[in-house]
């Protein structure tokens, strides 16, 4: 889905508490801020991404409760990147030592953290550029290991701390490698 930039002025620059409400007032719709402050508005998915994503969240969150080693997210979770931005990526997964270490107020609001792993979704409406730049910015924030899955053109971008992305064309799965141990997302119902 393509975000609608909205610039916002240092005067109008909103706290994180009020950007927090501005959220919760606003349910139908997915805010995420960047690193400067503005906002980024987006509508909700159509159905076949939302399918997508479903799949995609389906399976983290059945291999996170068999491993028992951190949380997993879906979309409409929200973190507070270490450079002030604050992000919704698809999917994501904290270790659970991350989470412990939380305060109940915290764990209720967007986390003040980076998800050491997190999946984007390429809809048919976003820019792949933006996408991309995304991604980058989690690795910056801390991302460990991160997807971006593009069904228009059947790939998968990899990010790594410290290592070049990887292309993927048309892979049947993807490993969690270390960051996510015996993780296998099956892509067949994505493609």
């Amino acid at each position: 889905m393509t975000g609608f930039v909205l610039n916002m002025p240092p005067v109008a620059k909103l706290t994180d508490e009020q950007f927090y409400q501005l959220c919760q007032a606003n349910r139908d719709l997915r805010f995420e801020r960047n690193e400067t402050g503005d906002l980024i508005i987006m509508s909700p998915t159509g159905g076949e991404t939302s399918n997508r994503n479903g799949r995609l969240i389906q399976q983290l969150f059945n291999w996170s409760d068999r491993d028992n080693t951190g949380i997993a997210f879906d979309s409409s979770g929200g973190f507070k990147l270490p450079n002030n931005a604050d992000r919704s990526p698809d999917a994501a997964w904290i270790p659970l030592d991350k989470w412990n270490a939380l305060t109940l107020e915290q764990k209720q609001k967007f986390l003040p953290l980076c998800p050491d792993f997190i999946i984007e979704l390429r809809s048919p409406s976003d820019s792949l550029k933006t996408l991309q730049d995304k991604m980058q910015e989690y690795m910056e924030n801390g991302t460990r290991l991160g997807w971006l899955i593009n069904p228009q053109d059947k790939q998968v971008e990899i990010y790594r701390q410290d290592r070049e992305v990887e292309v993927l064309n048309f892979p049947n799965s993807l490993s969690g490698e270390n960051v996510l141990p015996r993780f296998i997302l099956n892509l067949e119902f994505i493609w």
